[in-house]
């Protein structure tokens, strides 16, 4: 296999990393650019982005790549992202937007979804002619003030002018694509992230069914593109911009939902794989759409063709130890932590913070001396759905000491990832092996309090920080003809290092376990009560 170079470009809420990539027998990360923009938060529930500073901190991070090694812009073959999804760009024939981009964290229009799907006879806050057509042609329902169709629906009711000049409906990357290549394109998981989308075998494609249903022009919706399909070459104009050269071809690349797992290695049908970073989730490559109404999972459409992602979502999981830091641990990590700027970088928190923790945190005996933590710090999602859960310590006493406390967050968190696991086995079967990625597993003691709250084995990889940008590059590895499929992704990703479950500390996470999964059914009315 010939050396390539390939930049990958993780679009996050609050920012970019920029990453350039060797691809050989393995893939090496060779430099790295993080740059922020600003998240615009609305009196009215809106939240909103600046495209334009999206593209200010792409061309800014990819000039200081090339500082910071020898590799030479015109080597670079390929480019292409993981991002967020559920945004809305609408833009016109110039590819301007229209509008600034709707984040998926945008919730203003309340007054659509009421008219659009909450009326009528209904199905858990669903018309029930609209849901039950959705979700045998979407595999899910627009039943969210969140989701990206009543944006659009928004700015045709407050905002005609602007809704008369649209050409496209794109989303985060997709816009980064149009302004690159001026092409106007939509992967398969960006698709099905607009919920419009048709996963039926033989359709797979947009559902004009779903379109008149909900409001939508079908005219205003991009071509659907697998995520390893080339969408263009760079123009003159982006070339210049980014320094790169003219031509550089432009894949589809994913959402970060559909390319953490790829970048984990966890590719193959049955593979299981957990992340934590802000968030966390565990996710099992399944070949059909499965969804268990009643814990809140459900197969999204995935980077590889006729692949799904079985999901299971937490809210808060390395959120809930950065609020350690912040709240709990600041004495010692000031001191340990004083000759770093923590505020410059999240992966500078996590390695600060989780150096601490080796080193203090894994002399705690398993168990935390019986104290729980419950991270639901943002209300929960899954395998019961609540925005009034909060977290809590359960079972605390005069012998609990501050590390114990530190060291029951990290493992309510393992113990909610264990739930995940054990409630997608009702459905489907999760594999013995679980690759482990996300800030959260740059830490051994992590690693090993997963390995050993599950009893399965537990592989991390290189850099599992970057997991989401390591998958858009397996993206152009498909794309430039160096591997087949996205299938074969674990050639180029090796675990790194392997834990194995310690029988003597399951047997104690097994009992704190049994009392973890009762804390929410005992404190319900609880949680209702001080935050309904």
């Amino acid at each position: 296999m010939s050396k390539k170079y390939v930049i990958s470009y993780d679009i996050g809420t609050t920012g970019v990393k920029s990453c350039l990539f060797e691809i050989e027998e393995t893939i090496k990360l060779i430099s790295a650019a993080m740059e922020g923009y600003k998240l615009y938060i609305l009196p009215d529930g809106g939240a909103e982005q600046d495209p334009d500073e999206w593209w200010a901190a792409i061309c800014s991070t990819t000039k200081t790549i090339f500082e910071k090694c020898d590799v030479k812009p015109e080597q670079v073959e390929g480019i292409s992202f993981c991002s967020q999804m559920q945004g809305l760009v609408l833009v016109d024939k110039d590819g301007n937007p229209v509008h600034r981009a709707f984040s998926y964290m945008d919730q203003r229009a309340k007054k659509q979804i009421k008219e659009g799907m909450a009326n009528g006879i209904q199905v858990a806050g669903a018309n029930i002619f609209k849901l039950l057509p959705s979700l045998m042609i979407t595999g899910a329902v627009s039943a969210s003030v969140k989701d990206p169709v009543w944006k659009y629906n928004w700015v045709k009711d407050n905002e005609p002018e602007n809704f008369k000049r649209i050409h496209k409906w794109l989303d985060v990357k997709e816009y980064i694509i149009s302004r690159m290549t001026g092409e106007f394109v939509m992967t398969r998981d960006s698709a099905f992230g607009t919920l419009l989308y048709d996963i039926r075998k033989g359709h797979e494609n947009w559902s004009p069914t779903i379109c008149k249903l909900l409001g939508v022009n079908t005219d205003h919706l991009a071509k659907i593109i697998d995520c390893t399909e080339k969408a263009g070459g760079l123009t003159a104009k982006a070339a210049a911009e980014l320094g790169l050269k003219e031509g550089t071809a432009v894949f589809g690349g994913g959402g970060d939902a559909s390319l953490i797992g790829v970048g984990a290695g966890s590719v193959e049908l049955g593979d299981t794989h957990a992340y934590s970073g802000t968030s966390g989730w565990v996710s099992t490559v399944v070949d059909k759409s499965v969804v268990d109404a009643s814990a809140m999972i459900a197969a999204i459409v995935g980077a590889q063709k006729n692949r799904f992602n079985y999901f299971a979502e937490l809210e808060t999981a390395g959120k809930c130890l950065e609020w350690v830091k912040d709240h709990l641990a600041l004495d010692e990590i000031g001191i340990f932590m004083q000759k770093t700027d923590v505020a410059e970088s999240t992966e500078t928190v996590y390695t600060s913070l989780y150096d601490y923790l080796s080193k203090v945190v894994d002399e705690i005996p398993a168990g935390s001396g019986g104290v729980i933590f419950t991270p639901w710090l943002h209300g929960n999602r899954c395998p019961f759905e609540d925005p009034n859960a909060r977290g809590m310590f359960f079972n605390v006493s005069l012998e609990t000491g501050k590390t114990e406390l530190i060291k029951s967050v990290i493992e309510g968190v393992c113990m909610h990832l264990r739930w995940f696991i054990e409630t997608q086995d009702k459905k489907i079967k999760t594999s013995s092996v679980i690759r482990f990625v996300g800030g959260g597993a740059l830490s051994d003691v992590t690693c090993q309090i997963l390995a050993d709250v599950t009893g399965r084995t537990v592989e991390t990889v290189s850099s599992p920080q970057n997991v989401g940008a390591v998958g858009a590059a397996v993206i152009m590895a498909v794309g430039l003809g160096m591997i087949e499929s996205v299938a074969d992704a674990k050639k180029l990703i090796p675990a790194s290092k392997v834990f194995k479950p310690n029988a003597a500390n399951k047997e104690v996470y097994d009992r704190n376990y049994a009392v973890y999964k009762t804390l929410y059914a005992n404190n319900k009315k609880a949680f209702k009560e001080l935050n309904g």
